[in-house]
């Protein structure tokens, strides 16, 4: 069988203020906003996606801004992606301390993991994300304020808490196409078809004795691994329920479909396929400066509009 899954395609979290979620990942990350929608079973709440200059997948960071709407701050702990971390180029951690420091975010050196150093960064929301210094060849987005030497490539890997590693790493091996590639005390790295590169990278943490996870504000709601396209997925939907994963039907999410199962380790993860893109209802220049809605809320859309709090886009 050859597995269909291409790399990671989106990492989305749940976060406090919308405006603020903006300013860090646009000005102080220097990511490109490149869709502005709603949470599509929330239409009241955004939905932002970050990335590249066109959101490709294995760059995307989206985030719920769930301000004013009652949701409490989560818990970290097993069964959640509990820390995001996005690629940097080899040398520029001092300039990303600075400037982050600069822009009021506490940051704090982490010790090197299988060779590559990184910082620890706590985003307004209390989520911990990582920015990983690393050979990457990816094109960053450079209209951000950070100019090409130093800008984010994407998404580097992230790092998922479970109490027994073996039954998710079967999983990913079994159905996603992942290996091992490196291993410690305590952190197992699975990656995407055996690409030990940024952007295709899984690390499993385990024996913390962390408590379960409760989602919530400042947490990881799901990881999205890419497909080429809907057939591949539709087959994986079918070796996952047959493996014993309870598996949502496809859903529409216009820039791509998706389904959602839990891994063993009770880890929320969707497979995403690659198309349509973002550029499906926006030209590339114009990515993420307008409000879009899925076509079914398009009838609502003074309504909808009136209760999304005012921001101000980059």
């Amino acid at each position: 069988m050859e597995h269909p899954i291409r790399s990671l395609h989106h990492v989305t979290a749940s976060v406090d203020d919308a405006q603020r979620d903006l300013d860090f990942c646009v000005d102080a990350l220097g990511l490109r906003l490149v869709k502005t929608t709603v949470n599509f079973d929330n239409h009241h709440v955004y939905h932002f996606y970050y990335g590249d200059e066109v959101g490709t997948p294995g760059t995307i960071w989206t985030t719920f801004p769930y301000r004013g709407w009652g949701v409490p701050v989560g818990t970290k702990g097993v069964g959640q992606v509990g820390v995001t971390s996005f690629s940097v180029p080899e040398g520029t951690l001092p300039f990303w301390k600075a400037r982050l420091e600069a822009h009021g975010t506490a940051v704090d050196d982490v010790p090197p993991r299988f060779g590559e150093p990184a910082l620890a960064v706590a985003d307004p929301s209390g989520l911990a994300i990582e920015l990983v210094a690393t050979r990457d060849a990816r094109a960053p987005w450079t209209h951000g304020g950070v100019d090409e030497v130093n800008a984010v490539r994407g998404l580097h890997s992230v790092t998922m808490t479970v109490d027994t590693p073996a039954p998710t790493v079967a999983l990913f091996r079994d159905l996603l196409g992942c290996t091992v590639v490196d291993e410690t005390d305590g952190r197992v790295r699975l990656a995407v078809r055996g690409v030990n590169l940024p952007g295709h990278r899984l690390d499993l943490v385990h024996g913390t004795s962390a408590a379960r996870a409760r989602n919530g504000i400042g947490t990881v709601h799901h990881v999205a691994l890419g497909v080429a396209s809907s057939e591949d997925q539709r087959r994986l939907r079918e070796e996952l329920i047959r493996y014993g994963c309870q598996v949502t039907e496809v859903r529409d999410r216009c820039y791509f479909e998706s389904i959602y199962f839990r891994e063993p380790g009770g880890v929320l993860i969707e497979v995403a396929t690659v198309q349509p893109g973002f550029t499906v209802d926006e030209t590339p220049a114009a990515l993420g400066r307008q409000l879009k809605l899925p076509p079914w809320e398009e009838p609502h859309r003074l309504a909808i509009e009136a209760r999304l709090p005012e921001v101000r886009k980059p």
